[in-house]
């Protein structure tokens, strides 16, 4: 069984049908709901969130929102949702949740105990680009480039705290390379900055290189995994680009305000289970993000975020890099 048709088996036990979601729950929306991007457009967690929204909406009987509050590496947008009415009205998809303790010094808000966990959209490596103009074709050659110039060329990034910027300092540290790196306000921003050769290298999502990668707009080295991924099936691993220790995966958790009701979160959960187990083929065409059984409680998210914290700040301490 190939791998992408094990993620499509998975995805189908994510969740009950969209009748079934609609039926069983007592909590039932009056008015729309906004899904918090804390990104600009065109990045990861805004495809995601989209190709997710309409089908929840099915479900839930009312539009599903997509609203970008972009800023601060994602805090600004977590921020709102964390402050906002615990009424199932507003949630949040973030992959930079987990990241954000891990380089803010000051987190304006608790990354746990402020939130509740309502679904996980899927998981998807980053992937180590350049702009097909740097005169290297794999990972090596591009370590070898920036040690023999250092300081000399940029890394992009989707913000400070964001996991581009974890897996940028990934790279940095696990490679021994000097690079600058540069903050942008989101993936898409950061990506355009890539393809217009702004920046000349970085550690975008997936979801928001994969066009531009398959179109030739940046050169792929290696995806950030153990393994190749279906998505980019020509891209070598990160263990094959002879960069063991640079393995870095982003996922998607959906949550809602800390505090939200349990009749609330389970209409939101049914409803957004739902809404990725139907959208899993294209989640995974379109973004490189296969979906994965095991997240169907709340605490379930919420202890994979957890364990995210404590993995990427145990991570980014060991290399020596501290959260400013």
């Amino acid at each position: 069984m190939t791998i992408h048709r094990r993620a499509l088996v998975l995805a189908a036990g994510l969740a009950p049908s969209l009748g079934r979601a609609q039926a069983t729950q007592a909590w039932r929306p009056n008015r729309p709901i906004r899904l918090i991007v804390p990104f600009a457009p065109g990045g990861s967690n805004d495809i995601v969130g989209r190709i997710i929204a309409d089908t929840a909406s099915q479900a839930l009987g009312q539009p599903v929102v997509v609203e970008n509050r972009a800023g601060a590496g994602g805090v600004i947008g977590a921020e709102y949702a964390a402050r906002a009415a615990p009424d199932g009205y507003t949630v949040l998809i973030n992959s930079s949740h987990s990241t954000i303790p891990a380089i803010v010094a000051r987190v304006p808000y608790q990354t746990v105990d402020d939130f509740v966990g309502v679904a996980v959209a899927g998981f998807s490596p980053y992937v180590l680009v350049v702009n097909p103009r740097l005169p290297v074709q794999t990972a090596p050659e591009l370590v070898t480039l920036l040690r023999a110039n250092p300081g000399r060329y940029n890394l992009a990034t989707a913000g400070k705290g964001s996991g581009v910027h974890l897996g940028g300092e990934l790279f940095r540290t696990t490679s021994k390379v000097e690079v600058e790196v540069v903050h942008y306000r989101g993936g898409g921003p950061s990506v355009a900055a890539l393809v217009a050769g702004e920046a000349q290298g970085g550690t975008p999502t997936m979801a928001s290189s994969i066009g531009q990668i398959r179109d030739g707009g940046l050169r792929a080295l290696a995806v950030l995994a153990e393994q190749r991924t279906p998505a980019l099936p020509n891209v070598p691993s990160a263990s094959e680009a002879s960069l063991p220790g640079l393995i870095h995966e982003e996922f998607f958790p959906i949550l809602a305000p800390g505090g939200t009701s349990a009749p609330v979160l389970a209409t939101l959960g049914a409803a957004f289970r739902a809404a990725i187990q139907q959208s899993a083929e294209k989640l995974i065409q379109v973004a490189g993000v296969a979906p994965r059984a095991g997240f169907e409680a709340p605490e379930q998210v919420m202890a994979l975020v957890r364990e995210s914290v404590e993995r990427y700040t145990a991570i980014l301490r060991a290399a020596g890099v501290q959260p400013e």
